[in-house]
């Protein structure tokens, strides 16, 4: 199985400099295939014949010339050939409809470069360490020290980035595991299907996502530390503060570029809390017995969405609870949703364990007992009392029960789907149920028939 992988790199002063070049060749070939498919593709418009497109190619050595571009002779020609293969590679998955067309890559203090095999080497030494050499025989950097703290294999390439004066390793490698016999979850529901009812209820759980409760796992809930949750508080204070500086610092000046690294700094750093968040919680979710587990099927985008303004008759702006809102956005966006659904699908995966997802509506209101929906039946943000049953509980706990319940009761069921998303839904749900009405028969008839048709009924 395929295994990603990121380490610390530590280069020389030397070595900065030289990498620093390096990726500057790097984003000039990209820019200059985005710039020449550009004029290509405006040619082709205004010149070619429909149906006639401009030729795309990983070409990239007529980019380098002794009077223009006399640098790109000190970068190892692999790296220009690499940086122009990935362009063509990103416009073909553009073409696909798998991600959007390249764009120029402006000049930032990030960077990155992609190395392959003929430009770098692991050593084993005698003692048990690893070192990385950079670069060909005859144009290298030596070797670039870094800090390992997981075993792996050899790549076939890797990744050298600079962020934030930060230096990285990343690659992916075979870890020798055999996907080959682990179940996809169309599999695993085809299984369930045939399993009681007692083995479901003692084998599934629901996870809840909320604000002020990051996960709600059956009856056990996972929330930031109280040192995480006051360097969350701590940055996003001094982030307001440099915000407020940037704005009345000139564009281009010394001291805006010092505010904007550390706002950049201190924003990786409530990243780096929350991926830190989401791995430990979904690898305790993992771990556990369950071997289902069952999600909400969360629109973020749609929950994180402004508001749009309002106007009344005369034209005038309604209030629209905008401050309100980005409230709410900005501490669902810090609790990092996505980021949790993520590790726990590719964790979940390989150890061979179900990953649903049911309909997230009115979970919050729906009572576990005996499904009496109601807004009242939610009093506060943590209390739940059931208007008809009186059932009460923890308001997230009696959710997590609720997407149990649901997604039992669609496992069961022989009409649910599975879409592609993973979301089990009816299957009238889908849009090809008996509830839908058949579309009527086009008529044969062209328009101007018709149209004289009804000439002559009027006259």
């Amino acid at each position: 199985m395929l295994v990603g992988i990121k380490l610390h790199a530590h280069p020389t002063p030397e070595q900065k400099k030289v990498l620093s070049q390096w990726m500057g060749c790097a984003r000039l070939i990209w820019n200059a295939k985005v710039d020449e498919e550009l004029y290509h593709r405006t040619f082709a418009n205004k010149y070619y014949p429909i149906g006639t497109y401009a030729p795309i190619d990983k070409k990239a050595a007529h980019f380098k010339s002794k009077e223009l571009t006399p640098w790109l002779y000190d970068c190892p020609s692999q790296i220009i050939r690499n940086s122009a293969t990935n362009w063509c590679n990103t416009y073909f998955n553009f073409m696909k409809g798998l991600c959007g067309r390249p764009k120029r890559k402006p000049k930032s203090d990030r960077g990155s470069i992609h190395l392959t095999r003929e430009l770098f080497r692991f050593e084993h030494c005698s003692d048990g360490n690893i070192r990385l050499f950079i670069g060909s025989k005859t144009n290298n950097i030596g070797y670039l020290s870094f800090k390992k703290h997981a075993n792996f294999n050899t790549p076939r390439s890797i990744y050298i980035r600079k962020e934030r004066g930060r230096y990285s390793i990343s690659f992916c490698y075979e870890d020798g595991f055999d996907g080959a016999g682990l179940k996809t979850n169309q599999q695993h529901l085809n299984d369930l299907r045939d399993e009681s009812d007692e083995y479901l209820e003692q084998n599934t759980i629901g996870i809840d996502r909320g604000v002020a409760i990051p996960v709600q796992a059956g009856e056990k809930s996972f929330d930031y530390s109280e040192g995480q949750k006051k360097n969350l508080s701590e940055s996003e204070r001094y982030i307001k503060r440099l915000q407020r500086r940037l704005s009345r610092q000139t564009k281009g000046s010394n001291h805006r570029n010092e505010t904007k690294s550390k706002l950049s700094k201190s924003q990786a750093k409530k990243a780096n809390i929350r991926n830190d968040f989401a791995h430990q919680t979904s690898r305790a979710i993992v771990d556990g017995k369950e071997t289902v587990i069952v999600l909400e099927d969360l629109k973020i985008s749609n929950m994180t969405r402004r508001p749009a303004p309002q106007q009344n008759e005369a034209g005038q702006y309604l209030p629209n609870h905008a401050s309100q809102k980005a409230g709410l956005n900005q501490a669902i966006l810090n609790v990092g949703w996505h980021q949790i659904e993520v590790c726990i699908s590719y964790k979940a995966h390989k150890e061979g364990k179900a990953v649903f997802k049911v309909a997230p509506h009115y979970t919050s209101q729906e009572c576990a007992q005996c499904g009496y929906t109601h807004p009242d039946n939610r009093k506060t943000q943590s209390k739940f009392q059931c208007g008809q049953c009186e059932h009460a509980d923890n308001a997230d706990q009696n959710a997590s029960m609720v997407i149990k319940k649901r997604a039992i009761r669609l496992i069961k069921d022989t009409g649910t789907v599975l879409s592609e998303k993973g979301v089990l839904m009816p299957f009238s749900d889908t849009g090809r149920g008996g509830k839908r009405q058949t579309n009527k028969a086009k008529s044969n008839v062209s328009r101007i028939q018709r149209s004289v048709k009804k000439e002559k009924i009027a006259a």
